[in-house]
């Protein structure tokens, strides 16, 4: 996938933890839908200006330009979104290999309750349900740090997706 959303090396996103080249991919197929929907939208606009003879009017740049902006202004909706993810997923520079890389507190001495709490509400702040279960599926550390609890909270943001 060729990533546009942002400026980004090669070498930059090989250091992507999961969760972030999953929220990477998520967010460029976003503006991908979005610049789709924008060109189906004015490639209707203008059938109906050329059906009702309007071919030379200047309606058609002004409902391009129309479009243009609102697909912008959402574009920077979604990199402001994608830019927090990439933060709030970044791995801490203070750890060593093998720790664990997670937007929410990973302590072993808590109870399995109370990690689980702390897991779905990090999970239940992302909106977009699709966005959520898929970073929740590609979250490994949460297999292992919530034990059984795992299947369990997985059936609970499912149910919020449906």
């Amino acid at each position: 996938m060729k990533f546009d959303i942002i400026d980004i090396t090669e070498d930059e996103i090989s250091k992507l933890t999961d969760i972030q080249t999953q929220l990477l991919r998520t967010a460029q197929k976003k503006k991908n839908d979005l610049r789709f929907k924008t060109e189906q939208d004015y490639a209707l606009f203008k059938k109906l200006a050329y059906t009702n003879g309007m071919k030379e009017s200047s309606l058609l740049e002004q409902k391009r330009a129309e479009l243009e902006t609102e697909f912008l202004r959402q574009v920077e909706i979604i990199v402001e979104q994608l830019e927090y993810g990439l933060v709030l997923n970044a791995p801490y520079p203070d750890r060593g290999e093998g720790d664990e890389e997670t937007g929410y507190i990973v302590d072993y001495t808590l109870s399995y309750t109370d990690r689980y709490i702390i897991v779905r509400d990090y999970y239940l702040a992302i909106n977009d349900s699709a966005e959520r279960m898929a970073l929740y599926i590609a979250d490994d550390v949460a297999k292992k740090y919530l034990g059984s609890y795992y299947s369990t909270l997985y059936d609970v943001l499912y149910t919020y997706s449906i």
